[in-house]
């Protein structure tokens, strides 16, 4: 795969980095890539208690010894092909992380799923989740326990006939999954979840069953008509790829797949619309990655503007 040259990898001590500095390593190797290593210390200010009442850590220290914790990781990469820049700063993380994509043009940000904890357990932690918002670049987030290399890859898409932002994103994310399951020698998997618009409302305005089932029947003609138009513009023959058209709702469906098929890997794209401010709104993408339990690699339409400005 020859898209991604300038990668940005994320670490945290807090979090296992080696499954995600895997594929980071491969990846540099395989594009001839550009790497860098980065991680954020949290400014003095939201340490200063925690460190001097519970670790008695000089605060002074924090940033040059996270400096030397990632130096430390320099030799075992180099033995593997690949250099990398270190850059460690101080800052908000996700805030700083996508700072430096736009500083550096990064095209890739790697990073590591985040434990969570909580009534409502959240599979990826808020960094992870900031930057799959509004991160410019793709997003890759990694699992903890990885199968290396990924054995079963799913394409999720959503072929439309009202929305260009989200019809533009189908192609890229079939163009990445396909050539990500060529260089894993993984099974593809390809899903469009459709469901009928209004459904309920046309149960309660009188349709009797068999015109609904006709209506529906359209529905999914239309829909597959689109999924296969799609689909016939990538070559991925070689690939005997597994095409799932499902009805439902796809912060469901697209979950359960994950698990009914034991995905490795999810890509998909998040097209989020703006409010006040500029902050995101929930889209289906947020719900569905709050659930999955498998990598995943996010894309934003071409255009998105971030929210986050360098300072």
């Amino acid at each position: 795969m020859q898209r991604f040259k300038n990668i940005l990898m994320v670490l945290n001590p807090e979090v296992d980095r080696k499954a995600a500095l895997d594929k980071a390593v491969v990846l540099c190797r395989q594009n001839q890539a550009r790497l860098t290593l980065f991680s954020v210390v949290p400014e003095p200010s939201e340490l200063s208690s925690y460190a001097d009442l519970v670790l008695d850590i000089p605060m002074p220290n924090l940033l040059s010894d996270r400096q030397q914790w990632v130096q430390n990781i320099l030799p075992d990469l180099k033995k593997q092909g690949v250099d990398a820049e270190i850059i460690v700063v101080e800052g908000i993380q996700f805030l700083e992380i996508i700072r430096q994509v736009l500083r550096a043009q990064h095209d890739l940000v790697i990073t590591t799923a985040e434990d969570s904890r909580g009534i409502r357990a959240r599979v990826f932690g808020t960094t992870s989740m900031h930057l799959m918002r509004k991160c410019p670049c793709p997003v890759w987030v990694v699992k903890h326990v990885q199968r290396r290399p990924y054995a079963r890859i799913l394409a999720a898409v959503d072929p439309s006939a009202y929305d260009p932002d989200r019809d533009a994103l189908n192609p890229l994310i079939l163009e990445l999954a396909s050539a990500l399951a060529r260089q894993e020698k993984a099974e593809l998997h390809i899903l469009h979840v459709w469901e009928m618009f209004g459904e309920q409302y046309v149960r309660n305005g009188g349709m009797n069953e068999q015109e609904i089932k006709e209506a529906k029947e359209y529905e999914k003609k239309q829909h597959r008509q689109r999924f296969e138009t799609l689909l016939s513009r990538l070559d991925v023959s070689d690939l005997k790829p597994y095409v799932h058209l499902v009805e439902g709702h796809p912060d469901v469906r697209i979950p359960e797949l994950t698990v009914e098929q034991d995905i490795d890997l999810l890509v998909m794209g998040t097209v989020c619309r703006t409010g006040i401010a500029g902050f995101f709104i929930g889209n289906v993408a947020e719900e569905v990655l709050n659930q999955v339990d498998c990598s995943i690699l996010t894309l934003k339409p071409e255009g998105f503007v971030t929210p986050v400005h360098l300072e």
